[in-house]
């Protein structure tokens, strides 16, 4: 009798400590972003504008760091840091999209859900306030992954997703961005510089569920046409989550990481060949993207925590934010 009731109060007691054991091996809640990766060397922005930058991008990782530790999935916590970037005329999605060669602004975006593998994506709207909010409608509320175009905004409409007249992107920036691009074109022999050929937004995230997810959002490249398309919206190049590999967003000149499925490939060397996520990075970015010509970075997080931004441009907006530290961001290759 005395054994038994000893026998039962150990286990009671093993019981009560199940959960602290549980929250102590729990991967760290973490959020990792970029702005677009580019020509960025130092001194191209002046002191107060790196400032504002910087400042831009810790709001983002505070923004969607407060998701999680609230409780919140790391869908929603991707899809808050995503939105407040769009919201920025910073960087090269949403409100800070470059221009088409017809002078528009034409805008993708992709999410992904790492525990269930269901992804959503849009291409080439112009009315979307916020492109990663319909990805994440095309996701959870339809059977598909992408709608473009008109398709994309009658879906959107239908959603009640935020939408806006087409001057609301119009910021004088980018369009003095979008001159240059073309007196340069009309230069002969003249190449775009490499700032025109993409621009991006990102963030991944691991919750206290364990669960990934991935969200990039970009206004696609300056003078671009024919409804040209890069890698954000696609699955697998821009855009990939797997909680048994990694959670990837991609930037950079979208055609070679269509070609070489960039994002996936990452989290198939992760899965398949058991590398850690900087190795696998480090091998994709600069061994098979560079040895092929292209150029841009990745941002990877792995399922206990483990994180990379690698770039082999001369600089990428990044930062992250784990638990128990700091918002940290960076531009250049430091």
């Amino acid at each position: 009798m005395i054994i038994s009731r000893l026998t039962a109060a150990l286990a009671a007691f093993a019981l009560s400590l199940a959960p602290a054991f549980a929250a102590e091996a729990r991967a760290p809640l973490t959020i990792v972003i970029h702005g677009g990766a580019g020509a960025l060397e130092p001194g191209r922005y002046t002191p107060a504008e790196e400032a504002e930058y910087k400042q831009k991008l810790k709001e983002a990782l505070n923004t969607g760091y407060a998701v999680l530790e609230s409780g919140g999935s790391s869908l929603d916590a991707v899809e808050a840091a995503i939105v407040l970037m769009e919201d920025s005329p910073l960087f090269n999605a949403g409100k800070g999209a470059v221009f088409t060669r017809e002078g528009k602004n034409e805008l993708d975006a992709s999410i992904m859900d790492g525990k269930t593998l269901k992804a959503g994506a849009i291409a080439g709207v112009t009315h979307v306030k916020n492109p990663v909010k319909l990805a994440r409608a095309v996701m959870d509320h339809s059977e598909h992954v992408m709608f473009a175009r008109e398709g994309a905004e009658e879906f959107a409409r239908e959603q009640h997703i935020e939408m806006v007249k087409p001057k609301y992107f119009f910021t004088e920036a980018r369009w003095r961005g979008y001159k240059d691009a073309l007196a340069a074109e009309k230069k002969k022999g003249a190449s775009l510089p490499v700032d025109f050929k993409y621009g991006t937004v990102g963030a991944l995230a691991l919750d206290a569920e364990g669960n990934l997810a991935a969200a990039t959002s970009t206004g696609g490249m300056t003078l671009k046409r024919f409804g040209r398309v890069g890698d954000t919206p696609i699955i697998g190049a821009g855009t990939f989550a797997d909680n048994k590999s990694c959670a990837v967003s991609s930037t950079g000149w979208g055609e070679f990481f269509m070609r070489l499925t960039i994002a996936r490939d990452v989290c198939a060397q992760v899965e398949y060949a058991g590398k850690s996520v900087k190795d696998a990075a480090h091998d994709v970015i600069h061994n098979r993207l560079q040895s092929a010509g292209g150029d841009g970075g990745v941002i990877v997080l792995a399922p206990n925590g483990d994180y990379v931004m690698d770039f082999n441009s001369a600089g990428m907006f990044r930062g992250v934010k784990q638990e128990g530290g700091e918002a940290k961001v960076a531009i250049y290759g430091e």
